[in-house]
């Protein structure tokens, strides 16, 4: 089974209850079992600044499906919990993002993993590196810890809860 790492965010509404709920699904999923999920994170918007601040978390899963329909299954959950169409870096109510596969870099359609903006977001290293500072990004060959410490970021990120 890969180890994979999901990232999870929402500006608008009720943004901790969109997270429960993306956890939720993602633990009722076949062929998923969700091992860890971080803390929520608030987080500074990165691209356009003129939007309510993020709440972002990761779950660590474990699952067999190829990064192709795992990807399709978390946009479907995005569309369950009212995901509406919406700009690049726009406000969102829920965004679920494969960041990682395993060790596998895969480039194209339909996926990119890793994540090709992970090792530089410090809303997406922060998580990471709570739930597993010691895992390599294989794209880097840093860990996450590492990665987070390095981040040129500057957006602000800080824990407002233990967990989702």
């Amino acid at each position: 089974m890969a180890r994979c790492y999901i990232g999870l965010g929402s500006n608008t509404g009720d943004r901790v209850g969109y997270l429960r709920s993306a956890v939720g699904e993602l633990k009722a999923m076949l062929d998923v079992e969700v091992r860890k999920v971080s803390s929520i994170f608030e987080t500074e918007p990165v691209g356009r600044k003129d939007q309510p601040d993020f709440l972002n978390a990761v779950a660590e899963i474990r699952t067999e499906l190829p990064p192709a329909v795992l990807l399709e299954r978390l946009k479907h959950v995005e569309l369950r919990l009212g995901r509406t169409a919406s700009e690049r870096w726009g406000p969102r109510e829920i965004d679920l993002d494969l960041l990682f596969w395993g060790d596998q870099m895969l480039t194209g359609p339909p996926v990119d993993v890793p994540h090709p903006e992970a090792w530089r977001r410090r809303f997406v290293l922060a998580p990471l590196a709570e739930i597993s500072p010691l895992v390599t990004d294989p794209r880097t060959g840093k860990r996450f810890i590492d990665l987070l410490q390095a981040c040129p970021g500057q957006e602000r990120v800080s824990v407002i809860q233990e967990s989702v």
